[in-house]
């Protein structure tokens, strides 16, 4: 039998037990991220065939094909382990799999903050104001970031001291 993976842990795991409860635990996260994500890029498709699109302006516009490619982007790194874990099955390469996944999950997180913050600047700036678009659009941005990048790195450090 392998040795403890994190003898610091009490979990009494071996590295290859480890890196199993590692993939199960990100394929949850992803399998909740990838339906938002998708749902969200699917809206976003379907804007153009609404009446109101031609009234808007150019800056909305491209704005607008911005928020697409990046939600499409979000979904490809989003489900980018689904085609790792395909092409890397029964490889014994978990390791490699789950550091891959990892990389794929935040990068995907990060462009997703993008289009999260980016869909409200543009329904702000078609219904009040762009000045209302870039406040809100800041302002979502800075609440993911607040909840998706301080508060677990305040958590980590309380949970140290």
């Amino acid at each position: 039998m392998e040795h403890d993976a994190d003898p610091t842990d009490d979990r009494h795991e071996t590295f290859t037990e480890r890196m199993d409860r590692n993939w199960d635990e990100l394929l949850q996260e992803l399998r909740v991220t990838q339906t938002g994500a998708q749902i969200l890029t699917g809206f976003l498709l379907t804007l153009p065939f609404q009446q109101r699109f031609a009234d808007l302006d150019d800056y909305q516009v491209r704005l607008y094909l911005v928020l697409v490619v990046l939600a499409a982007v979000a979904t490809a790194l989003i489900v980018a382990p689904v085609s790792l874990h395909r092409a890397l099955f029964r490889r014994r390469m978990k390791a490699q799999l789950v550091g891959a996944a990892n990389w794929f999950a935040r990068a995907g997180l990060l462009i997703l903050a993008l289009v999260l913050a980016g869909g409200p600047m543009l329904l702000f700036d078609i219904v009040v104001s762009r000045t209302a678009g870039w406040v809100v659009g800041g302002a979502v941005l800075v609440m993911l970031v607040a909840c998706w990048w301080v508060l677990p790195r305040v958590i980590a450090v309380r949970a140290k001291a």
